[in-house]
């Protein structure tokens, strides 16, 4: 498990219990100083500190079999192809507690979705307006639009924005799925960071 990633969910879930450094120091029979360096990422706790910070705080810290977390993550960056926020989010409410790397990684996803989601509702309320939008203009008198070229090429150009999104949520879960599976670092570019 990766320190910097363990000591950053460590502190994290001691503010969600509202316990201090010293209170779980205190809980897992460690000093109040190994409590701070391993938040800090200084240092590695023991299996057995692990094992009780664990147990202090709700949360299961054992290394997981690598294969089943590695499905699991592929699983859930490949859910951002079919840009459906329901999938990860089941995913990760499911497997949050049972690996850092999940819990992590499926904020990540989730914030990805949600964000593409809007886009794609965005999107898909500027298309339903556009043909509104022309009836008005034509009974204005103002031109008739459905005749000429202009018109086709809106027509054919208008879902464009709505392919792109698609075609991008798709080569970043493939990407991103392919990272994960080979231990590097993953990225979203362009996420709104709604869940923290």
């Amino acid at each position: 498990m990766n320190q910097p990633y363990l000591g950053q969910k460590i502190a994290e879930l001691r503010q969600l219990k509202g316990l201090t450094q010293e209170q779980l120091a205190e809980k897992c029979e460690v000093s109040t100083r190994t409590i701070q360096r391993i938040e800090n990422g200084e240092v590695d706790p023991r299996a057995y500190t692990l094992h009780c910070l664990g147990e202090a705080l709700g949360f299961d810290f054992a290394e997981q079999n690598a294969s089943h977390e590695n499905i699991w993550l592929t699983i859930l960056h490949l859910s951002s192809i079919f840009c459906m926020l329901i999938v990860p989010l089941l995913l990760w409410s499911w497997k949050k507690n049972q690996s850092l790397r999940i819990d992590t990684q499926g904020r990540q996803v989730l914030n990805f979705q949600i964000t593409m989601t809007l886009l794609l509702f965005a999107g898909a309320c500027l298309l339903m307006a556009l043909p509104v939008g022309l009836v008005a203009m034509d009974e204005a008198g103002w031109t008739n639009l459905q005749s000429g070229p202009g018109f086709m090429l809106l027509t054919i150009s208008a879902p464009l924005p709505l392919i792109l999104i698609g075609i991008y949520c798709t080569v970043l879960g493939v990407l991103n799925a392919t990272r994960a599976l080979s231990d590097k670092p993953i990225h979203y570019p362009l996420s709104i960071p709604f869940v923290k």
